[in-house]
């Protein structure tokens, strides 16, 4: 092999090595961007499921107490209580992102609604 031939292998390779370098680096992207979507599915799964739990032992309780009694009607304040009760959750009763995940603390817009009494 003369030395031609073998610096032109090894320039060869090294754009090879250096595709597989790029190839690599956006897998590396693509799988942070999957990680971070699992984390944020899980999180909002792991609401909805304490919510579904929170509901079900309401409706239990409900039943419980109403077997033997006429049913009511609902009390002027009930649906602000209702948002609240989302609220303290962890989802946004603000008109601009409600019913989302909260994922940043406490949300002013819903704050001041809620102070508005």
């Amino acid at each position: 092999m003369e030395k031609r031939e073998i610096f032109s292998q090894v320039i060869h390779m090294e754009e090879r090595i250096g595709a597989l370098h790029d190839e690599l680096g956006e897998l590396k992207e693509q799988l942070a961007m999957l990680i971070e979507e699992n984390q944020a599915l899980s999180l909002e799964n792991q609401h909805l499921r304490k919510r579904l739990d929170v509901k079900e032992e309401a409706r239990l309780e409900m039943e419980k107490l109403q077997v033997n009694k006429k049913p009511k009607r609902t009390s002027v304040g009930e649906g602000y209580d209702n948002l609240a009760r989302l609220y303290h959750e962890g989802f946004h009763i603000c008109n601009m992102h409600y019913g989302s995940l909260r994922t940043d603390g406490d949300c002013l817009f819903c704050l001041s609604f809620l102070q508005q009494k």
